[in-house]
């Protein structure tokens, strides 16, 4: 079984055409980040200083940013749905990581 057809079947997409698409969809979102990443955290930390607040930084600004990105990308290339249900099962796995950290304290 190619790898292509293991992940139609994982992700429940009809051929192998779209798994293509959101692949492309995937690398488009990775590369554009990249590219706002830089300029973004040029002008936040201009010395480049504050190594762990530039890590806090990351997550709390570019995570979100991701996300929309990859939504809008999504919906340019036709699966707003794949990938708007894929941020739903993404939030999920994260409120649930949260709830079990709470819980152990």
């Amino acid at each position: 079984m190619s790898w292509i057809t293991q992940l139609q079947q994982r992700w429940k997409v009809s051929s192998a055409l779209q798994v293509i698409i959101i692949l492309v969809v995937f690398a488009c979102t990775g590369f554009t980040i990249l590219f706002i990443k830089r300029p973004l955290f040029r002008h936040l930390f201009p010395d480049g200083q504050i190594p762990l607040m530039a890590s806090l930084a990351y997550w709390i600004l570019i995570l979100p940013i991701y996300n929309l990105v990859l939504l809008g990308y999504g919906t340019i290339f036709g699966q707003f749905r794949f990938f708007w249900d894929f941020e739903k099962r993404f939030f999920q796995r994260l409120v649930t990581i949260f709830k079990k950290s709470k819980n152990t304290r």
